[in-house]
């Protein structure tokens, strides 16, 4: 795709006026210079193939490399994998937070979502295990990353607002739990607010940059799918954030096997590259974007994928879909159990992928699970069925 040449914005991306925060090596924020991450695709426990696996992304260019950590088993490896690089480690604790304390002295960040700390069979508050996590930040020299991801918010901040806004709730839980941690006396964070919507990603981000404009952003499109799709969906959120100054580290979040996820490094690097130097998306093309098409989201390909299928699944999926291209369709391909229920139940069709099923939802109503080779026939007999109706209505 060619770009629109304009004056340049900015003669290298570079924060707004946020407070800057040290992540081993590196500080975010505060004027300095925006950096790169991306995340491991390899099970955590596979000691060799996740060192292999950091080691690729550090020499591509990735200044922190996130590891999922959700076991013990997960725990030990990374005690070793610490070992065998060099690399700025963030470590992405999910359900069990509890994991901080025995990982933390082999990372530089810990990043937590909110969604998973409000659970109402737990005997402790959001707020007490936000203590916790602050405590082991503070004890082991780690930054923290509060990543709120709109495919796993917190069920009650949904009930709380006004329906149909899908941003507040991004927006209420990033804000309490930076007053929590201000409380505490913890400064040493950055925030995260993804959505699968690239409008979604600026308009939450805009709205927390204004009423946090000291706090550090993370920035990314999550679930941005395959390339080419996936870089340009992410290259409009940024183009419309870096300029203004919202942002000050990146992610770009490629569907792509393990061996090619240092495309996730490179692509960052041209964006922010073009954005440097003015070369930007024009308004035709941004239109052409914005009109209603098929919009299939697919999760980045990470450890907690259950079935590495799931990638091919996905290029299959958009392969076969394409007769349905100027149809306003969503359909969510999901490879995990982090995020893959939300996505896919907000999609109008949704393949949650397991490890030896793909779950089918329509609407966010289940239509049963299929084999691997059974879900691509019944996923195009369901999306016929609604490009139809839609048609008759």
């Amino acid at each position: 795709m060619e770009l629109a040449s304009r004056e340049p914005s900015l003669d290298a991306p570079r924060s707004r006026a946020t407070r800057a925060i040290r992540i081993g090596s590196i500080n975010i924020g505060g004027g300095y210079p925006i950096a790169v991450q991306s995340m491991a695709a390899t099970p955590t426990a596979d000691v060799e193939a996740t060192a292999a696996q950091v080691r690729l992304l550090a020499e591509a260019g990735a200044e922190v490399v996130r590891v999922a950590v959700d076991t013990p088993r997960d725990v030990e490896a990374l005690r070793q994998i610490r070992r065998e690089t060099g690399a700025n480690l963030s470590v992405d604790l999910q359900e069990n937070y509890r994991l901080a304390a025995d990982v933390a002295p082999w990372v530089d960040k810990l990043r937590y979502n909110p969604g998973y700390l409000g659970s109402p069979r737990s005997k402790r508050t959001w707020q007490e295990k936000v203590r916790f996590l602050a405590a082991v930040a503070g004890e082991h020299d780690c930054a923290i990353r509060v990543g709120v991801n709109c495919g796993s918010i917190d069920p009650t901040k949904r009930g709380e607002l006004a329906p149909g806004d899908n941003v507040a709730p991004m927006l209420e839980s990033a804000l309490e739990h930076c007053a929590e941690l201000d409380r505490l006396a913890f400064t040493r964070y950055c925030v995260s607010l993804k959505d699968s919507d690239p409008a979604k990603v600026v308009e939450a981000n805009r709205r927390f940059a204004a009423a946090r404009p000291d706090v550090p952003l993370h920035l990314g499109v999550t679930e941005a799918g395959m390339p080419p799709e996936g870089i340009l969906k992410t290259r409009i959120a940024f183009e419309q954030l870096l300029p203004h100054g919202i942002g000050d580290t990146v992610r770009v979040s490629l569907t792509v096997p393990a061996a090619r996820k240092a495309e996730e490094i490179t692509a960052a690097r041209a964006i922010l590259a073009d954005i440097a130097a003015g070369r930007l998306l024009d308004a035709e093309q941004l239109a052409t974007f914005s009109r209603g098409r098929l919009n299939i989201i697919a999760c980045p390909s990470c450890s907690r994928v259950q079935n590495a299928a799931f990638v091919e699944l996905a290029e299959r999926v958009r392969e076969a879909t394409r007769c349905a291209a100027e149809h306003p369709i969503t359909i969510a391909v999901m490879g995990c159990r982090v995020n893959g229920p939300g996505e896919t139940d907000v999609a109008d069709l949704g393949l949650w992928c397991g490890p030896t099923a793909v779950n089918l939802k329509r609407g966010g109503e289940p239509l049963g699970a299929f084999s691997y080779e059974e879900i691509l026939p019944r996923l195009l007999k369901e999306l016929d069925t609604m490009v139809g109706q839609r048609a008759v209505g």
